[in-house]
């Protein structure tokens, strides 16, 4: 598994997403993902207070044990636990830091994330800045970074940071059937400032797994077969699933799997760090490590335009 930067971090270029724990899975299941991937290679597991009801940093706490030298735990906060909104004040972020702490059962998050800008109504980036820097001279926290910005709200928040510890890291959606970061600016801010990018929902909610094809019933157990209606039918939509058929084809014709061309784009961006992708079993976080290679020019340009 080869490795990228997040500001001080080394991170495994496909990482766990952790929102399945506490929620999916259970504590033994979690446990066995966690070792699964720490065994493959798979240092970097990205969770947030608020995954699994709470419980999704207290089970991977405990699924990595004696072993947390060996993981990078990037974790979020900002959205209340309620969900009824997003805080971004210094009391608020130094409380949230003490609750994953605690349920994480560690001493120190690598890299601490703010889930959510929380809008011109809130407390002003600056107020949050200040606070997360607070934290990592107190050594709570290693790094910090944010989800969900826009390319705005990074050059803001860079500028709030003055000479300190600033962002190292932007989480967004981007996928082969997710191209906005691309256009909306946040790459290119990336790009030109030296911050991560970290993609979610990189297989677009299971579309780009190959599990998913076109005309036929969305597999049971799935995470689109347990989705609510009115948001699977988003997913489900022809657009979308038509654009899957032309990457099905464009697969079998070159030979090389979905589940590849999906994790392998992503990688061919610069500034993408690590990809995070949730995984419900050992097998599954060996078949995500096992899908990087390495694209041609010509393939990426390919991909570009059947998605485009």
């Amino acid at each position: 598994m080869h490795t990228r930067s997040i500001g001080s971090l080394t991170v495994s270029e496909v990482g766990v997403g952790c929102n399945n724990f506490g929620a999916r899975l259970d504590q033994d299941q979690t446990t066995a993902v966690v070792q699964g991937a720490l065994d493959a290679g798979v240092n970097f597991f990205d969770t947030a207070d608020i995954y699994g009801g709470l419980e999704s940093e207290m089970f991977l706490g405990r699924a990595l044990g004696t072993r947390r030298h060996e993981a990078v735990i990037a974790s979020k906060f900002g959205v209340k636990y309620d969900q009824s909104g997003f805080d971004g004040s210094a009391e608020y972020v130094k409380w949230a830091c003490e609750q994953s702490l605690t349920r994480l059962g560690t001493d120190y998050i690598d890299l601490y994330q703010f889930h959510y800008p929380v809008g011109p109504t809130g407390a002003p980036i600056a107020e949050t800045i200040g606070a997360l820097q607070e934290l990592v001279a107190e050594g709570k926290v290693r790094e910090i970074g944010c989800s969900n910005f826009s390319a705005q709200e990074l050059a803001d928040a860079q500028a709030a940071a003055g000479e300190g510890p600033r962002f190292v890291s932007v989480q967004s959606q981007f996928s082969l059937l997710y191209r906005l970061p691309q256009t909306d600016g946040v790459l290119d801010f990336c790009d030109a400032n030296g911050v991560a990018f970290l993609p979610y929902y990189p297989l677009a909610n299971g579309l780009l797994t190959g599990k998913v094809q076109p005309g036929q019933p969305i597999p049971e157990g799935t995470r689109l077969s347990l989705m609510p209606p009115e948001r699977a039918a988003h997913w489900t939509s022809d657009v979308l699933l038509g654009r899957v058929g032309d990457l099905l084809n464009h697969a079998d014709e070159i030979e090389i799997p979905i589940l590849t061309l999906a994790f392998s784009w992503l990688l061919s961006h610069s500034s993408v760090s690590s990809v995070i992708a949730g995984a419900s079993s050992p097998t599954q976080v060996v078949a995500n490590v096992a899908a990087v290679t390495t694209l041609t020019n010509e393939q990426i340009a390919l991909l570009n335009v059947l998605t485009a």
